[in-house]
């Protein structure tokens, strides 16, 4: 409402003066040094590392928007809940859509043109063995679209018991909205740490198995794209 709009623009525009200030230079930084890897050959460890310098970032940028974030569920009303709720719901709908309706080989195409679509973003057009390689790297990993909607449905219950804790504890806002984004991190669920890090283990070396079969052209199409992306982030972090 007008009352929230305000002092929301505010945050927001305070957050990505900070955000260009201090992240985007380190983002800009990351995607140079990412041109130099893009052409030499890659372990499924060495991908790993580099996500974990994203994980890094995406906390700092989390961490910076708690205090923002607080304020804003203090003001939230019921009605305003309520909106978040059918938000919530109709995402749970496009996910069960595409993860658990379909058959089994419907929804591993599925998967596969988004994969292929993100590959073929970086290194242009794949062969006919690289998409292969990508359709059975699908077939073979760990995700599993049941464990992961748990998942979704207990962060999402998560959100708003936040918000009505915060409300009833003004004092605490602050805290409750940094244990939401921690268990968002880290989730409580027994045995799902485990999975989402096997989910990442396997991630990462099927992009370097990938990767390790890409042509010099197709290298230099990645130089090319991540370079973009840099020069991007640095006209960007320039702007105050």
């Amino acid at each position: 409402n007008n009352g929230q709009s305000t002092p929301v623009r505010s945050d927001i525009h305070a957050f990505f003066q900070w955000h260009r200030a201090n992240e985007l230079p380190v983002y800009a930084g990351l995607l140079q040094r990412w041109q130099n890897l893009a052409v030499q050959d890659l372990t499924g460890a060495q991908v790993c590392a580099e996500f974990d310098v994203i994980r890094q970032r995406i906390d700092r940028a989390a961490d910076a928007s708690m205090q923002p974030m607080a304020r804003l569920a203090l003001q939230l009303d019921a009605a305003q809940l309520e909106h978040l709720k059918s938000r919530q719901a109709k995402s749970n709908v496009e996910f069960e859509d595409d993860f658990l309706q379909a058959s089994a080989d419907a929804r591993i195409e599925k998967r596969f043109d988004r994969a292929l679509g993100r590959g073929e973003m970086l290194y242009g057009s794949l062969n006919a063995a690289q998409k292969e390689l990508v359709r059975n790297n699908i077939k073979a990993s760990p995700f599993d679209p049941q464990r992961t909607q748990a998942e979704r449905l207990r962060r999402q219950a998560d959100l708003l018991q936040t918000v009505k804790q915060a409300q009833a504890a003004p004092d605490s806002a602050a805290e409750r909205v940094r244990g939401h984004i921690a268990r968002i991190s880290q989730s409580p669920t027994p045995g799902y740490k485990a999975y989402a890090d096997e989910l990442v283990r396997q991630g990462c070396a099927q992009f370097a198995q990938l990767h390790n079969t890409t042509t010099p052209e197709q290298r230099a199409n990645a130089v090319r794209v991540l370079k973009g992306y840099e020069d991007d982030l640095r006209v960007l972090s320039a702007q105050r």
